[in-house]
């Protein structure tokens, strides 16, 4: 199966989805959804509840529920319980949640923008642009946003051309992260008081700038020097977090301060008592 995750939000929660290029499907965290249709503390616990109460779905789990690597809130992968769009609808019949019919016209409405945005890719990121808009980022910042992602999809395509496996992505997003920010990703999610969310769509301009730079640092390079193996692949990471990590000493040698902050972007949305200036950590 030629898989793709994708992180899609429903009234601005987010859930974990892979679509299947060659069965044309897309496959929903189970959890996720249930998580979001209960607002359980411990949604593992109430799908285990659910399928106590209903016997015939939990006949069927194995044949509606399949498991997929996700990437999990701590940037590991991990397998994970999903099922596709007519599965989750036999799920949520098990579900007395009044958001139940909403969920499942997003779900009806997510598989016709798909098929949408197979014949008109730039539908994708018009998507991607709404959705971002809808939590109330800046212009400035979503099309930095934006070039970061593809930016990153240039890099990976790089590091599996180099015989990297995908578990391995984390351990070299790491060495980049820590070359040019002196933290790792955990260590920097720490430091903006961040749990579930995304790093990165919790970075400032300027952050997401010196990221993006060393990222596409690490592309050329690794373009020029052709690594093969975890150990090239890795001196390379370095090397582009080492460009970026240059750009940032400059800059913040005029500026006084750290550019690396516990502010999160979502502190300069509109309504936010924002600082109007970063603090220096």
């Amino acid at each position: 199966m030629t898989k793709k995750q994708v992180m899609q939000l429903f009234q601005e929660r987010k859930v974990r989805t892979v679509w299947d290029e060659e069965a044309e499907k897309w496959y929903f965290s189970v959890v996720d959804v249930v998580e979001i249709l209960t607002d359980s503390a411990d949604p593992k616990q109430y799908i285990k509840k659910m399928r106590k109460r209903d016997p015939e779905l939990d006949v069927k789990w194995g044949t509606i529920c399949t498991l997929l690597q996700l990437t999990a809130p701590d940037g590991k992968k991990r397998r994970t319980t999903v099922a596709t769009t007519e599965g989750l609808f036999r799920i949520i019949q098990s579900i007395p949640s009044h958001k139940a019919e909403p969920f499942k016209q997003w779900m009806a409405q997510v598989a016709a923008e798909r098929l949408n945005q197979m014949q008109d890719p730039e539908l994708s990121i018009d998507q991607a642009m709404a959705d971002y808009k809808r939590l109330g980022y800046s212009d400035k910042w979503i099309q930095q946003r934006l070039r970061g992602i593809e930016v990153r999809k240039e890099l990976t395509d790089e590091w599996q051309r180099g015989g990297i496996e995908q578990q391995q992505y984390a351990t070299l997003t790491d060495i980049v992260t820590k070359a040019w920010s002196g933290r790792t990703t955990r260590q920097y999610k720490q430091l903006k008081g961040l749990h579930k969310e995304s790093l990165r769509d919790n970075m400032t301009n300027i952050e997401l700038a010196l990221n993006t730079l060393a990222e596409a640092s690490a592309t050329e390079l690794s373009r020029e020097r052709n690594p093969q193996g975890f150990r090239e692949n890795a001196a390379v990471a370095q090397s582009g977090g080492d460009v970026a990590k240059a750009a940032r000493d400059q800059l913040e040698q005029k500026l006084g301060r750290s550019v690396v902050t516990s502010q999160k972007a979502s502190d300069y949305l509109p309504g936010k008592n924002a600082p109007k200036e970063l603090p220096e950590e």
